[in-house]
């Protein structure tokens, strides 16, 4: 068989070969089902709560209480200096989730976490899971944010902004339109008198205070 051949072959293959689809588990191998809840940590500590949880767990040998620990996350993207800057941001600052099923052991070891304030809702001693609908919302968010990176500011038709760079800098301005692919946006700027269409940046515009 020629190169070309088992290029094209590695190329089928690559094109039809299905994609694996992750699952994770539900429940205990008792049957106890795994909820999310919420645990509040020290702001600016969540990833260390995340990291702590997770080797507590597998010390304690508590695996099967437990399915994900999260610190919901997105990626932005702003420009700067006509560069696309990619970074992240706690859309929960403070809160790491939790998926467990609740018992007084499991209790225990989230509460004895370093950093760790406690559960949100229900009681102290009998905190209550947030619903399934709250969590698939987070999860969707996460899941949708892998594909989209959402821009730092969001921009909405008609408000003001203020012009912070380039020639038109200090001008205010209407917003006319919002390209998030581009991460750019229009501008109607007054200019003696005249309403001037202005093609700017995301990062050469700030909203008005």
């Amino acid at each position: 068989m020629s190169d070309n051949e088992l290029n094209e072959n590695a190329e089928l293959n690559e094109e039809t070969a299905p994609v694996e689809k992750v699952e994770f588990r539900t429940e205990t191998s008792t049957g106890e089902k795994l909820r999310w809840y919420v645990v509040q940590a020290y702001s600016g500590y969540e990833a260390r709560v995340q990291k702590a949880l997770v080797e507590h767990i597998k010390i304690e040998e508590m695996e099967d209480f437990f399915g994900r620990i999260l610190v919901p996350t997105e990626e932005i993207v702003e420009m700067r200096a006509g560069q696309k800057r990619r970074s992240e941001r706690k859309f929960f600052p403070g809160y790491v989730l939790v998926e467990m099923a609740m018992n007084e052991e499991a209790w225990h070891l989230v509460k004895n976490t370093p950093r760790v304030l406690g559960f949100i809702g229900g009681t102290s001693d009998r905190p209550a899971p947030i619903t399934n609908k709250e969590a698939s919302a987070i999860l969707n968010r996460l899941e949708e944010n892998v594909d989209k990176p959402k821009p730092k500011t969001l921009f909405e038709p008609g408000e003001v902004v203020r012009v912070t760079d380039g020639p038109f800098a200090d001008f205010n301005g209407v917003v006319e339109e919002v390209d998030y692919e581009k991460s750019r946006v229009k501008v109607s700027v007054l200019i003696f008198g005249r309403s001037t269409p202005v093609e700017l940046e995301f990062g050469q515009v700030e909203k008005d205070k």
